[in-house]
């Protein structure tokens, strides 16, 4: 018997041995992989998406962000928020529409109704949307407001079933957040553990970068800039494995009569936000929560924000506002503190 016992470990030793140098071997090679940067144009705006992995996943990530055009974008005819805003009977959304459509209603029952993918309509009269503006007024406002509104659309198991053939979507303010998941989701699957994906501002971050750090990320300090030339940072945060979005009302916005109209509409009434947060930074477990969030924190005001941060512990907010004097001022939740660099 323990000679058995002896035949049997000396099988297995070089078998154990071959599993630990083949192990420290796979780990020695990861770490001796490059930090590559890819960069490109998806949804408008601009995308860099940093990565430590053996091979150029350049063609991967374009593809995965195609997907996301395709289910998403307004500005593709063919998209599938486009057949369905032009009343396609035919249309049977994909599961990237359904998740976001989903975590829309989700957020927007949270938000007592300030985040709203229906809101398209009032985004378009206003000249924020992907429709041209014909001109906007009280009763433009008024006669447009009955389309908004997430009661008024559904998903029936199969389509998405509107209440009028005027309703129409724009998932504007949570589609980079959520283009940002999906290839944060490549990633993983690929197995990469560090990498930064931004689009268009919104970021997910995991593991460290080249410098064997965490992730470094400023927040911009909210100047009046329509062309975003502007670099200067109110403040800089260190993340890791984490998502964060910014919201502002400070490159998006137009004058009229001396008057300043933002890109942020307020669902529930119409009109572009007129308060004083300036700029909201939310982290949240992944960037489409983070988005939206930070979307319907502009529309809601500091008080209500800071207090749906203390309802959700997995939400940290950080906000510059305006006191009365003009100053920015800066106000975060209670677990931001532990992100900001020292």
């Amino acid at each position: 018997m323990m000679n058995d016992k002896r035949r049997k470990l000396r099988w297995q030793l070089p078998f154990l041995a071959f599993l630990v140098i083949g192990t420290i071997f796979i780990l020695s090679k990861q770490d001796r992989s490059p930090y590559r940067t890819n960069q490109g144009m998806v949804f408008g705006t601009v995308y860099k998406i940093t990565y430590q992995y053996a091979e150029d996943l350049q063609t991967d990530i374009k593809a995965e962000l195609n997907k996301v055009n395709a289910s998403l974008s307004p500005f593709q005819k063919n998209s599938v928020i486009s057949r369905i805003n032009n009343n396609d009977a035919s249309v049977v959304p994909d599961s990237m529409f359904l998740h976001v459509f989903q975590l829309a209603g989700a957020i927007s029952r949270d938000t007592h109704g300030a985040f709203d993918i229906t809101v398209a309509p009032l985004v378009n009269a206003w000249g924020f949307g992907f429709e041209s503006s014909q001109g906007v007024d009280s009763l433009t406002i008024d006669s447009l407001r009955q389309y908004v509104g997430m009661a008024n659309v559904f998903y029936d198991g199969e389509q998405i079933i509107k209440a009028d053939s005027c309703v129409k979507l724009d998932c504007s303010a949570i589609a980079k957040g959520y283009g940002c998941d999906v290839v944060a989701a490549l990633f993983d699957r690929k197995g990469v553990k560090n990498y930064m994906v931004e689009i268009g501002g919104e970021i997910v971050v995991k593991g460290i970068n080249s410098k064997r750090n965490r992730w470094t990320i400023g927040v911009n300090k909210p100047v009046e800039d329509s062309l975003a030339q502007s670099s200067e940072l109110q403040t800089i945060v260190h993340v890791t494995d984490v998502a964060m979005a910014t919201s502002g009302n400070y490159r998006n916005y137009y004058y009229r009569d001396g008057k300043k109209y933002a890109h942020t509409i307020d669902p529930r009434t119409g009109y572009p936000v007129q308060h004083s947060i300036l700029s909201a930074t939310v982290l949240a477990p992944d960037c489409a929560m983070a988005d939206a969030y930070a979307t319907s924190f502009m529309v809601l005001g500091l008080d209500s924000a800071m207090a749906i941060c203390n309802r959700h512990p997995e939400l940290q907010g950080y906000f510059i506002y305006a006191d009365e004097q003009g100053e920015f001022q800066t106000v975060h939740s209670d677990g931001f503190e532990q992100w900001v660099k020292k």
